[in-house]
């Protein structure tokens, strides 16, 4: 399965992120295709952005400070592959062994300032409620937004056919401090349409957290948004088809903080499925 890659100039992106505060907020793992054959490589990027404002992540390299790949045979540290081309840019990443695969990206923190009403717009988009209650008990509602923030991501590939030895893979948490783990492993013959979910920050279950499924393949709006439950549960309908991404977004105040006010943390877990007809036992 090939998902397309769009890419925009700055002027366009720009002119997007004043339209909408979001716009640019979701950030993902990009395989070209979710299943490979054994020794099977992937063509890879890091995309940020969602429908007409959606391009390759072209920050410094330095922002991330890991890239690995957790299988069958243990952890592969992909950071060098990624340092190698930079950011902007496909990298091709090889899975040698049979079994799913889970590539994990960490960044550091950069900072952002918006205007009162744009910075009030993204947090209601993006269901940011600490920030939202705190600057109304506050009255600086009007006031400019300053955050620090990082990015989290995982994305589900699979090499050969599923086998229920490795589903512990993807169901167990690999501790980011905001991390979207699947309950059932959806690339399992036995799993259906429903995804459950668990939103984990810092450890624990986070309830209220806004959850987003996007298809990547049409991504111009979420096909469903859920607020995580009290026990940081949400589950979703996915259809065993295309190329999906789940995203939440959470912050908390800071006290002290010169530059910041707020600590927010994004991440992303992306997963797909081959076309119906498509060979999976295929090598790019």
């Amino acid at each position: 399965m090939t998902t397309a890659i769009r890419s925009i100039g700055a002027g366009a992106l720009l002119a997007a992120t004043l339209t909408t505060a979001a716009s640019a907020h979701d950030f993902w793992v990009q395989p070209a295709q979710f299943w490979l054959a054994p020794n099977g490589a992937v063509l890879t990027s890091l995309q940020v952005g969602h429908g007409p404002a959606r391009e390759r992540w072209g920050a410094d390299v330095k922002r991330v400070t890991s890239f690995y790949s957790l299988g069958p045979a243990g952890r592969t540290d992909r950071l060098a592959e990624l340092r190698a081309r930079g950011l902007d840019q496909d990298h091709l990443l090889r899975f040698p062994g049979p079994g799913v695969h889970v590539l994990v990206l960490e960044t550091n923190h950069a900072q952002s300032e918006l205007p009162g009403p744009r910075f009030t717009s993204y947090l209601k988009e993006e269901g940011l409620t600490p920030a939202i209650n705190l600057r109304a008990q506050q009255k600086i509602a009007d006031q400019p937004g300053r955050e620090v923030y990082t990015r989290r991501a995982k994305a589900l590939v699979q090499v050969g056919p599923p086998n229920p030895r490795f589903d512990a893979l993807v169901t167990r948490p690999v501790g980011l401090s905001l991390e979207i783990v699947p309950e059932v492993n959806p690339y399992a013959p036995t799993a259906g349409a429903n995804l459950p979910v668990r939103i984990l920050y810092e450890g624990r279950p986070l309830s209220g957290a806004l959850v987003k499924l996007n298809n990547l393949d049409f991504d111009g709006r979420p096909v469903a948004q859920i607020r995580s439950d009290s026990a940081g549960r949400a589950v979703f309908n996915v259809p065993r088809s295309g190329s999906w991404q789940l995203n939440v977004i959470w912050t908390k105040p800071l006290k002290g903080a010169a530059k910041a006010d707020f600590d927010t943390t994004f991440s992303s877990l992306t997963f797909g499925f081959p076309r119906k007809g498509a060979a999976v036992e295929r090598n790019p």
